[in-house]
C-alpha cells in the first residue's frame, strides 16, 4: 500500500477525472462496484456460491466501465506498482476517494468545467 494513500488519491483525483464521459460513467460504475462488493460479502456470510459469483463479475464489470472511463482522459491514471497497491487503490477510490470528490462538489465543479470546453 502507498504511504498516505488517501492524501495522494484526493490530491490526485480531480487531475484523472476531467473527462465528461469518465465522469457520468464513474457515477454510475462507482455505486455499482460498491453494491456488488456488499453482494459478495453478503453471499460469503451465507454461504451462496452462485451470489459470490455473480457479485464477483459485478465487480469486475463496474471496474472494466470505470478503467474504459479512464481510456478517455488526457492524464492517464498512475500504473499500479503491484497486487497490494492495486488492490488498495481500487477500494479506497471506490469506499472513500470517490465519495468524497462527489460530496465535496468536485464531481460538480469539474463537469461544470468540461462543459466549457
Amino acid at each position: 500500500m502507498r504511504p498516505d494513500l488517501l492524501k495522494w488519491q484526493r490530491n490526485g483525483y480531480p487531475r484523472f477525472h476531467r473527462h465528461r464521459g469518465n465522469l457520468l460513467l464513474h457515477l454510475f460504475a462507482v455505486p455499482a462496484f460498491v453494491v456488488a462488493t456488499f453482494c459478495f460479502l453478503a453471499a460469503m456470510l451465507t454461504v451462496h456460491l452462485l451470489l459470490a459469483v455473480l457479485a464477483i463479475v459485478g465487480m469486475a464489470i463496474a471496474f472494466a466501465i470505470q478503467g474504459a472511463g479512464h481510456a478517455r482522459e488526457e492524464n492517464p491514471s498512475i500504473p499500479f506498482d503491484g497486487p497490494s497497491d492495486t488492490v488498495s487503490r481500487i477500494f479506497v477510490e471506490q469506499f472513500v476517494t470517490f465519495p468524497w470528490f462527489v460530496l465535496s462538489g468536485e464531481w460538480a465543479k469539474a463537469f461544470r468545467e468540461t462543459a466549457r470546453r
